[in-house]
This record gives structure tokens, sequence and C-alpha cells, in this order.
């Protein structure tokens, strides 16, 4: 085996009275002041103003940036940049999910490493830490609170940009069920199918390891047992609870064995036709797993064990009409089709997709032709 090494986050608090937590240990760690990065709706809802109270009782001051896009742009990373110059903070907190965390990650990267975030698009790009990010997290999810990732849509381009470098993981992650109690059921749905897609994608990658397999294989058996139950019923704390969990196993695993297609295709539908990147994954998963069944098809057989044994709902289905039915069972859309998403564009979204860094660990590697084929099988209903 190659070697490998595990990137995550120094401290990270899960479950009830994290936020609390972190928020008492901010306190003792010497921060002046906080730029906190966030989207409009979670402002409105009076999330960032709460959390500005909680830090002002800790001793430290806070000022909101709420203009993360779900999408979050080279603009909003400028945008957020300029308001924490302006305000001379020395930390920085994203509050809300993938989109406000790759934010604050953009953010804080070019704090420190200054030029512009368009700079670190690849692999390891910078030359040192970003500005201390804190990552508290709304979602479950994206897991981009503890990982090493962060995807920002260039908009002249039309494309999501891949930044994987160790320099953008948050120092502290916290997931709080409560905070995610709130969620819709779409939201829920989105999010849950992204998590899976992680978990997939990460346990048949080229860079797998036992570790991150482990991480995968928790991830799988939770989101089959507890997702649907988030999605039918929001206030449910053990199904909250379960999830936050998985979905940071599900980070686990990818931000060390990496990706696959999923992820390479999603970016491209994201920056494209700025559609929600959960809903992308789910409906390109069981295409790019069908590909991949010819290399990992050993591993895709114990996903569908993990499934069926998770999910009386998924019983005696294989692997790939599984992951369908379970797509199904929480609401997401059934085609690309239905998303707007248009037949004249896959050539340009292949090529796209192909410059990924995410398609690099894919365990079967694809030409042009093959990329455009799996839009095409993912472009009409499951």
């Amino acid at each position: 085996m190659a070697l490998s090494q595990f990137f995550m986050p120094s401290n990270n608090l899960l479950g009830a009275g994290a936020l609390d937590e972190a928020v008492r240990q901010l306190g003792e760690s010497g921060f002046r002041k906080a730029l906190i990065v966030t989207d409009a709706a979670l402002a409105r809802m009076g999330l960032a103003q709460a959390l500005a109270d909680k830090l002002t009782a800790k001793g430290i001051a806070s000022t909101v940036f709420d203009g993360v896009q779900p999408n979050p742009t080279i603009g909003n990373v400028n945008a957020g940049l300029a308001m924490l110059h302006e305000a001379q903070c020395d930390l920085v907190i994203s509050l809300g999910g993938g989109s406000a965390h790759d934010c604050a990650k953009g953010v804080a990267l070019v704090a420190s490493n200054g030029g512009a975030i368009a700079d670190y698009e690849g692999l390891d790009k910078s030359a040192k830490p970003q500005l201390p990010l804190l990552a508290i997290n709304t979602t479950a999810g994206t897991a981009s609170e503890m990982t090493r990732f962060t995807i920002i849509t260039d908009e002249s381009r039309h494309v999501k940009m891949a930044i994987v470098d160790k320099h953008v993981t948050p120092f502290m992650s916290v997931n709080d069920p409560e905070l995610m109690e709130g969620m819709p059921a779409g939201l829920t749905a989105a999010t849950g199918m992204d998590a899976l897609t992680h978990a997939v994608e990460a346990y048949v990658s080229t860079a797998a390891s036992p570790i991150t397999d482990a991480c995968a294989v928790k991830a799988v058996a939770l989101i089959a047992r507890y997702l649907p139950v988030a999605v039918k019923e929001p206030h449910n704390k053990e199904a909250r609870e379960q999830m936050a969990y998985a979905q940071f196993l599900a980070g686990m695993a990818f931000n060390n064995a990496s990706l696959g297609y999923v992820h390479a295709m999603a970016h491209q539908l994201g920056g494209f036709y700025n559609l929600p990147h959960g809903v992308c994954n789910a409906l390109l998963l069981p295409h790019v797993q069908a590909f991949n069944l010819q290399a990992a098809g050993g591993k895709l057989g114990e996903i569908g064990t993990l499934l069926q044994d998770n999910n009386p709902d998924l019983a005696g289905l294989d692997t790939i009409p599984a992951i369908k039915k379970l797509a199904d069972i929480v609401g997401i859309p059934k085609s690309l089709e239905e998303l707007g998403v248009k037949r004249d564009d896959f050539d340009t979204l292949a090529a796209n997709a192909l410059k990924d860094v995410c398609g690099l660990t894919n365990p079967v590697q694809a030409g042009h032709t093959e990329i455009v084929g799996i839009f095409e099988a993912a472009f009409g209903p499951r």
C-alpha cells in the first residue's frame, strides 16, 4: 500500500451543546474579533446574531458577512475578504452548510496568502496556513466544516474550482444537531445524499486506506438507516444526531481518500447551471458507480449489502437500484432534464469534468465519450 496521510481539524465537537462548548473554548483562545461568514437566510433566522451575542459574552467582538450564495463565487470571497480587512478581524467563523464553509475558507486562505482565490485552484497551491477558521455546521452534509476541500465558482468561466489544500482545514469544527432540526426536507435529503456520495466515492477511490474504508462503511450504514427518518421527521433528535455523525465520518473518508467522477461532474453542473450540489451528486451517483463496476465491483457489492442491511425498504436490491431507491424515498428529483440541464452542453461539461482534480482517484479513468455517456444516462428518469 502506498504512503497515506490523514487530514482533519485538530478539534472537533459533536453532539448537543457543541456550539456553546466551542464558544467557551474560543473565549480562552485570545481572539479579538471574528468575521462571521453566513448566508442571508440564516442571518434572517437570527442565528448569526445569536452567535455574535454568545461571542460578545466571551469578550470577542464580531461582524457578519451574510452575502454567501448557494454556490459561493469568487465575488463572494472578495466581498467577505474586504469586510474582514475593514473590520481587522483575526478569526473567521463560518456558520451554515458547505457554501458558508467554502466561502469562509476562501476568505481565510487569501487573507494570509495574498493574491486571488483563483491562484489556489488545484492541489496544495498555498504557501502558509490560512487565518484561523472555526466552522459551525448546520447541515448534514457536505462535511466542508472538517475538510481540506473548498469549491468556489468562477463566474467568468461558469466553472466550479476545486481547491484541495491542507491549509484550508479549519482548526475547529462544530456539529451541533440542535442547529440542524430546522432544516427543510429538501435540504436534508440533498445534503444527506451528498454525504452518501462522499462515502461511496471514498470507498472505491484508488487512494482508499483501511482507515478511510472504516469511516466510509459506518457512514453508509448510518445514512441508510437515518436519512429517511430525518427527512420525514425533521425534529427527530436521534436521526439528526446520527446524520451529523454520518456526514462527519463520510468527510473523514473523502478528505483523505478523495473522490471521483460524481463530484468532478457535479461541480460542472453546479458551476454551469447554479444547481444544488447534493441533488447533482444524487442523480449522478448510480450512473458513475455503474461505470465503476468493472473495477470496483467487490467494494460496490459491499455498499449494496450495507444499504440493504440498514434499511428494509432497500431489501433485495443490488447496489445501483438500492441507491436509486433511496433517492426516491427521500424525494430527490429524477433526472438532469428535470433540473434544466441541456444535452447540447454535455461536451463542454465533460471537457471541464476531466480537468477536475476529484476525478484523479476514480477507480476507472474515463475519456470524453464515456463522461458524456454518463451525463446522458442521468439525463432521463432513473
